[in-house]
C-alpha cells in the first residue's frame, strides 16, 4: 500500500503548529506578572528563542541520524535504560495531554463568551473542550494526509491572526504610554538574586510558549527525504516563530503597556479591540478558537506515534501498534491518547494550574532527549549515510539547551515546590510500574 508522505512545507507548518498554540495569545500575561521589569520580560523571550533554536538544531541532527516513526520515544529507548525510556515517555504523554487540555479549556472560554455573551461555568467549558477534541479525533481517523491538510489550513489562519496583532505596530494611534524597556532598580529596591528569580519564573511560561517542536521527529520515516527535510523544516519553523513572537510582544507592549499586560488575560483580544473596535475583538475571539483547534489537531497527530513506537519495543501491549489499514491510522493509540486528554480535561479546570506541572515534566523529557545527541555522536549513528545533518558549534549548542532546562526545573522547584514534588512522584510511579510489568511478563 502506498503511504502518503509529509512534504517540507507540511513539516514546517507542523513545527509552527506544535509551537504556536494558544501560548502567544495567553502566556504573555502570565510571564509579565512574574517579570520585575520590561527588560526581564523581553530578555526571557529573546533567551527562550535562542534556546529553542539550539533545541531545533539538536533535534534536527537527532532526527537526521535517526529518521524513524516514533523517534522521540526511540531516542530514550536507544540511548538510556528501558525503565527510563518508559517512564519519561509516559511523563511526556501525560504532559502533552495536559497541555492539550489546558489549551482546549482556554479556547472553550472564548467560545462560551461568543455563544452566551458571558463567562460560562467550568462544566460548560469542559463540555465544549471535549467536543473540540472529539472533532479532531474524527479528522485524524481519516488519515495522515487529511489531518496534515487540515493543519495547513488552520496554520494559515493562525498566522494571519498573528500578523494582525503585529499590524498594531503600524497604528501609532493605538499606542499607550509605556515605561522604558530597560529599567533598573531604584534605591536598591531589587537585588541581583531578585532578577535571577524573576527571570527563571518568567522563563517558565515563555518556554512553554516555545515548546513542542521536538515532537516533529516522531514522524521520521513518514517525511519525504527525511535526512534533508527534517533539519530544514525544524530550523525554518523555529526562525519564523522567533520573529513572530518578538513582534507580537512588542505590539502588546506598545498598545497595552507593561503594567496592563500583567493584569490582562485576554491580551490579544484587547489589542484587536483597540484596533478595530469591540466587534473586531469578538471576531478575533472566534478566530482564536481556530488557533486552539490547530493545536488540538497537531497534538493528536503526533503523540499516538510515540505509543506506536513503545508498543513495537514491547513496553506497551501489541495492540497499540495496530493500524487501520485502509487509511494507515494508528487507531488504538489515537483513541487511547484522546481518552487520556478527555480525562485530564475533566480534572484540569484552568490553564494556569497545569502550566507549572506541564513545564516541570517537560524539563526531564527535553534535557534527556537532547542529551542523546552525545551518545549518537559517540556511536557514530548513521554517519556513513549520505546527506546526514551535523550541527555546527557542537557540543556547545546542546549543552546550553540542557543547562537552560535544568535552570527552569530548579526555578519551578523553588517557586512551586508542591508542583515539582508531584512531578517527581509521578516519575517515580512510572519507574515502579515499568518493573512491575516486566516482572509480570517474565512470570508468564
Amino acid at each position: 500500500m502506498k503511504t502518503s508522505k509529509l512534504s517540507l512545507f507540511d513539516l514546517t507548518m507542523i513545527v509552527v503548529g506544535l509551537v504556536v498554540g494558544m501560548g502567544i495569545f495567553r502566556t504573555a500575561s502570565v510571564a509579565a506578572k512574574d517579570a520585575l521589569t520590561p527588560g526581564v520580560y523581553f530578555g526571557a523571550w529573546i533567551f527562550a528563542g535562542i534556546i529553542a533554536l539550539c533545541g531545533a538544531l539538536t533535534y534536527a541532527e537527532i532526527g537526521s541520524r535517526y529518521p524513524i516513526t516514533g523517534g522521540y520515544y526511540r531516542i530514550f529507548s536507544y540511548a538510556y535504560h528501558p525503565a527510563l525510556a518508559f517512564s519519561v515517555n509516559c511523563l511526556v504523554l501525560v504532559s502533552n495531554a495536559a497541555s492539550l487540555a489546558g489549551v482546549a479549556l482556554i479556547g472553550s472560554g472564548y467560545v462560551s463568551k461568543i455563544l452566551f455573551n458571558e463567562p460560562a461555568s467550568d462544566t460548560v467549558k469542559v463540555v465544549i473542550a471535549i467536543a473540540a477534541v472529539l472533532l479532531f479525533y474524527v479528522v485524524n481517523l481519516f488519515g495522515l494526509r487529511m489531518s496534515s491538510k487540515t493543519q495547513n489550513v488552520l496554520m494559515i489562519i493562525k498566522l494571519g491572526m498573528v500578523l494582525m496583532l503585529i499590524g498594531a505596530l503600524f497604528m501609532p494611534s493605538t499606542f499607550t504610554d509605556s515605561e522604558p524597556i530597560i529599567k533598573f532598580a531604584e534605591n536598591g529596591e531589587w537585588g541581583w538574586m531578585d532578577y535571577v528569580k524573576s527571570f527563571g519564573i518568567t522563563l517558565m511560561a515563555v518556554s512553554f510558549t516555545y515548546g513542542g517542536y521536538q515532537q516533529t521527529i516522531n514522524f521520521g520515516s513518514e517525511i519525504e527525504n527525511p535526512k534533508k527535510n527534517i533539519p530544514i523544516g525544524i530550523v525554518s519553523g523555529i526562525i519564523i516563530i522567533i520573529v513572530l513572537y518578538m513582534l507580537v510582544n512588542l505590539s502588546y507592549y506598545k498598545v497595552v503597556g507593561f503594567n496592563e499586560l500583567k493584569n490582562t488575560g485576554e491580551i490579544a483580544t484587547v489589542v484587536i479591540s483597540k484596533m478595530f473596535g469591540e466587534q473586531g475583538g469578538i471576531i478575533f475571539s472566534g478566530l482564536l478558537v481556530l488557533s486552539v483547534l490547530a493545536y488540538v489537531n497537531v497534538v493528536l497527530l503526533s503523540n499516538p506515534r510515540v505509543m506506536f513506537a513503545m508498543s513495537e519495543d514491547g513496553v506497551l501491549p501489541a495492540v497499540f501498534k495496530k493500524r487501520w489499514e485502509k487509511r494507515g491510522v494508528l487507531f488504538v493509540s489515537l483513541t487511547t491518547f484522546t481518552a487520556i486528554c478527555m480525562v485530564v480535561l475533566f480534572y484540569a479546570k484552568t490553564f494556569d494550574k497545569i502550566l507549572g506541572f506541564t513545564m516541570f515534566l517537560d524539563c526531564f523529557g527535553m534535557a534527556l532527549s537532547a542529551g542523546a545527541i552525545f551518545l549518537l555522536r559517540k556511536r557514530k549513528m548513521n554517519e556513513e549515510t549520505p546527506g546526514i545533518y551535523k550541527m555546527k558549534f557542537y557540543p556547545f549548542i546542546p549543552a546550553l539547551f540542557i543547562a537552560a532546562y535544568a535552570f527552569i526545573a530548579i526555578s519551578i522547584m523553588i517557586s512551586e515546590t508542591k508542583t515539582a514534588m508531584t512531578g517527581l512522584a509521578v516519575l517515580a510511579g512510572f519507574v515502579v510500574l515499568y518493573f512491575i510489568t516486566q516482572a509480570f511478563k517474565k512470570k508468564n
